[in-house]
């Protein structure tokens, strides 16, 4: 759509669903962290990897899968490496606004991506620095060469950057960053599987250009960690029918989530 009328209104909407999108690469990558692709694991990690990974920034799903179980063992405790995403809040709004500007305008995903490149070429000679960089990012890289050679075949070689690589560093960084907050920042109660962990119950729009892939549904996931994304809202049900309702962190939107973590000043 955008490479056929290319204007300011298409190039947004395109930028706002391929960054929300990303995401859905993640979520579904991260499905696959807990193999709940494919029940056949050797395709379900090769799916993991090679179809939802590399073409973005990620790379192998088995470091990530021991990283993320390590999170569902002590979620929310001393030993969770995600806790540092949730402990600083709740945070005043001038603060968060100035996130949101960081993200929005390119500079936390230009910072995120380049430590990540810097951190991937290192080594004691540089020789060895560019082996481990291309064994982590070579096949990231011939992926997305592939990509742009079709834009140019197509005629529209700047579509590349413009609605791959654009969104990547600004709306995909936003919605990661609501992502982050709406799982577990300013819950309840950190030692209460039911209330250290969000569910919100997002409406179409959002669920269209923030939360793709029933991540909405966090909650459910961690009580449920084997049940893929469009079961979730399934498993909401249930736990809504045998009357839970009361016992859980549930938030009826996005900006109800971020009224509990982002509050308005006294």
């Amino acid at each position: 759509m955008v490479g056929i009328w290319t204007n300011p209104l298409t190039i947004l909407l395109g930028v706002i669903i391929i960054g929300a999108r990303q995401l859905g690469l993640g979520v579904l990558s991260h499905d696959g962290a807990h193999f709940a692709l494919s029940k056949n694991r050797k395709l379900n990690d090769w799916l993991s990897e090679w179809v939802l990974s590399r073409p973005f920034t990620s790379g192998t799903i088995h470091g990530y899968r021991k990283y993320h179980l390590q999170h569902h063992a002590f979620t929310q405790q001393a030993e969770d490496p995600d806790l540092h995403l949730s402990s600083p809040f709740p945070i005043s709004q001038t603060s968060f606004r100035r996130k949101v500007w960081r993200d929005l305008s390119g500079q936390t995903g230009w910072k995120q991506y380049g430590a990540m490149l810097r951190d991937a070429f290192k080594g004691e000679t540089r020789t060895q620095a560019w082996q481990n960089g291309w064994r982590r990012f070579g096949p990231n890289f011939l992926i997305n060469l592939a990509f742009l050679a079709g834009f140019v075949l197509a005629g529209k070689w700047y579509l590349y950057f413009l609605l791959w690589w654009v969104p990547a560093l600004t709306w995909n960084r936003f919605v990661t960053r609501l992502r982050n907050i709406g799982e577990h920042a300013a819950v309840p109660d950190d030692n209460d599987r039911l209330r250290n962990t969000r569910t919100i119950e997002a409406s179409w729009w959002e669920r269209a250009f923030i939360a793709p892939y029933g991540v909405n549904y966090h909650l459910e996931h961690h009580l449920v960690v084997n049940a893929p994304w469009y079961n979730l809202k399934r498993a909401h049900k249930m736990l809504l029918h045998k009357g839970y309702q009361d016992k859980m962190e549930l938030q009826p939107s996005y900006k109800a989530m971020l009224n509990v973590a982002v509050p308005s000043p006294a």
